[in-house]
């Protein structure tokens, strides 16, 4: 009983002592609205907009919880029982500073200011039987940073940060009774001092939320606020002491009594004005692009799959299918001439193209090497009769054409593929996956046939070689620049003149920025000195116009002495068939690095499956390519080989091809690598 009324007694004190203050705190509250009620009855006559700023004081409560155990008090004192939990009450008073615009939803707040976390110990009882009292008076200045977050972009905020804590007050007394059984008894006299190994400096956290109640009218200059709050202060960090396992936890309830000063709303025809008479500024940054050579070799993969149409049997006319006559001009090195009948460009197009005439490479091979022989093996959805068939009509395109004796081609039928088909796929993505089962693949045990080091059923076809020209990097772009374009303007538009009088418009634009490639100014001319005129139509109709001169020099490639690219594909969702390819990186690929080179490892996959998991998948294939590479120059000797990984995942802005069709997306399951040395 005496325990229940020490506690009940100490927690109506201070329960009083808060409500005193926050009835004054309330007080001044009205006090300070009435003040500033009358002081903006003297602006009515002007509009203003909401506070970005508000600076005021912050008050609450702090209601702790002690955990954990403690019992040695000082060096030279510990009582004769170890105490545990306990709760108190204690203040919080601190200046506060936020930051937030009314139509956003983040913004900051800061408060700095005293942070009591005092509290009574649970009462304990010595081997005498003696009631034991523990009550602790920490006090600290506290700096409480928080990112503000108004989820609805209304009264009500989320808040959540740091809590940085100086201890200023470590004071405690400690108080024995007597035992009852023997009232009378002397009690001992209070110990009171300041505990030992107090942390000087407690770094935790707190989240909280909190609501803005307007006590002003609105529009007025001066705006008034008055903000209730709750926050909640775990115990992570809150070990007041270096030693013992005692640790606070606190709940905090208060009110923030903030003021704001907003911004002059000007009227709608000083508005006008600004619009009718924008400013904006117009600039031309123009590239100096020094002209150089580049020779990058590219190897293409090839895949051993010809893809088949949905209900079709023959040959897709996707593929670069030849005449006899046709054949002996077909070279692998100048595959480009038999360009297939599909809308590609750039490296899409330079690769589609090779993969197209998949079946003249394997024809022009099976022609240089009168030995080799293949197993065309057929795929189907349906039956092994129908995959048979897809396969024969491969095999008839390569007797007759290109006159490949038809003993040296084996033809099966199988009922689809060994294609891995992952669960939780959506009806769309099934359809995609099907597609790719629908294939002839091409099996050989003739090395001339086979990429290096390859071998088996799987085994991927012989590279492809290809002298490329560098494309026009984005960075290489003539920039227009109007600043303010966006607020003074509905459209804009460019008007270059050349020196011979020669004039070309570019837009409309919305944008601030746009970049124009210079060789698409230029023409065929390598340089030239243009005037440029920017034509803006301002939101009323009105005409504005910024000139400018530039000189603008055309793109050519960066000197480099060699760039050289490599790719290697995957099967379907799979990131470890990089075994295959392990001795073509090792042996092929990494003899080629320079030293003093950068390579390029880039990650891609399909558009089928969730995006987060292609990202990771991207990642790993990208990492497996990195790190054999990096084992293999190492074990070489080459010196300063810089690696860089990129996981694009399935981005289509960033994929090699499209995903329209089964080869598009078999070879975007690929890693891409760059090797770029530069001259000194």
């Amino acid at each position: 009983m005496m325990k229940n009324s020490t506690t009940l007694k100490k927690g109506l004190n201070s329960a009083i002592s808060y409500k005193k203050a926050i009835r004054s705190l309330v007080l001044g509250v009205l006090i300070f609205t009435g003040v500033d009620a009358t002081l903006q009855a003297q602006e009515v006559a002007k509009e203003y907009s909401k506070p970005s700023w508000y600076f005021g004081l912050a008050g609450g409560a702090n209601f702790n919880f002690y955990n954990g155990s403690t019992n040695q008090l000082t060096a030279s004192f510990t009582p004769p029982v170890v105490f545990h939990k306990g709760n108190g009450i204690g203040l919080f008073l601190a200046p506060s500073i936020e930051y937030y615009k009314s139509d956003t939803r983040f913004g900051f707040i800061v408060q700095a200011g005293l942070d009591s976390r005092k509290a009574a110990f649970d009462q304990q009882f010595t081997d005498c039987n003696c009631p034991a009292d523990l009550t602790t008076n920490l006090n600290y200045i506290t700096i409480e940073p928080s990112l503000r977050f108004a989820p609805f972009k209304s009264g009500f905020y989320l808040y959540g940060g740091p809590r940085f804590a100086f201890n200023i007050d470590k004071a405690f007394t400690y108080k024995q009774g007597i035992n009852p059984a023997f009232p009378n008894q002397i009690a001992p006299e209070n110990e009171t001092g300041d505990l030992s190994n107090v942390e000087k400096t407690v770094i935790s956290m707190q989240i909280g939320a909190g609501y803005d109640i307007p006590l002003s009218k609105a529009n007025t200059k001066t705006q008034l606020v008055l903000s209730p709050f709750v926050s909640f202060h775990p115990y992570f960090g809150q070990n007041p002491r270096s030693i013992e396992t005692w640790n606070v936890t606190t709940a905090r309830a208060g009110l923030v009594l903030k003021i704001g000063s907003g911004r002059e709303i000007l009227p709608v025809e000083e508005e006008v004005v600004k619009i009718v008479m924008p400013k904006v500024e117009f600039n031309v940054n123009a590239p100096i692009n020094i002209p150089g050579e580049i020779t990058v070799t590219e190897t293409f993969p090839l895949s051993n799959y010809i893809y088949f149409d949905e209900k079709e049997t023959k040959i897709s006319e996707r593929y670069v299918l030849l005449n006899k006559n046709q054949v002996g001009d077909f070279k692998e090195d100048q595959v480009e001439i038999f360009a297939p009948n599909t809308a590609l460009q750039g490296r899409s197009k330079r690769e589609m193209t090779v993969y197209y005439n998949v079946l003249n490479i394997l024809g022009s091979r099976m022609q240089e090497n009168p030995n080799s022989k293949i197993t065309l093996v057929g795929s189907s959805e349906k039956t092994a009769i129908e995959a048979k068939t897809m396969a024969e009509s491969v095999k008839t395109y390569l007797v007759t054409i290109f006159g490949i004796n038809a003993s040296r081609i084996e033809t099966k039928g199988l009922i689809k593929s060994n294609t891995i088909v992952k669960t939780q796929q959506n009806s769309k993505e099934l359809e995609l996956m099907q597609e790719d089962n629908r294939r002839v693949a091409v099996q050989s045990n003739s090395p001339e046939l086979l990429m290096e080091f390859q071998s088996g059923p799987n085994a991927a076809l012989k590279t492809v070689q290809i002298i490329t020209i560098q494309e026009e990097p984005i960075s290489s772009f003539v920039v227009f620049n109007v600043d303010g374009a966006t607020e003074a303007f509905s459209t804009w538009k460019l008007e270059l003149t050349d020196a011979n009088g020669k004039v070309q418009y570019h837009g409309p634009f919305t944008d601030e920025e746009v970049k124009i490639s210079g060789n698409a100014i230029l023409g065929t001319n390598p340089e030239g000195d243009y005037k440029v005129k920017m034509i803006g139509t301002d939101k009323t109709g009105e005409i504005v116009t910024k000139e400018t001169n530039a000189h603008i020099i055309a793109w050519t490639p960066s000197k480099v002495e060699e760039g050289m690219r490599f790719s290697i594909i995957y099967e379907f969702d799979d990131a470890k068939a990089i075994e295959m390819y392990h001795k073509y990186l090792s042996e092929v690929v990494a003899p080629k690095i320079p030293a003093n080179s950068n390579v390029i490892v880039q990650g891609h996959t399909d558009t089928i499956g969730e995006a987060v998991y292609n990202e990771k998948l991207s990642l790993a294939r990208a990492n497996d390519v990195k790190a054999i590479l990096q084992n293999s120059v190492s074990k070489l000797g080459t010196k300063n080989v810089k690696f860089d990984i990129i996981a694009y995942g399935e981005n289509e802005d960033s994929a090699p091809f499209g995903n329209n069709s089964p080869e598009e997306r078999s070879y975007n399951r690929t890693v891409i690598i760059d090797v770029i040395s530069l001259k000194n």
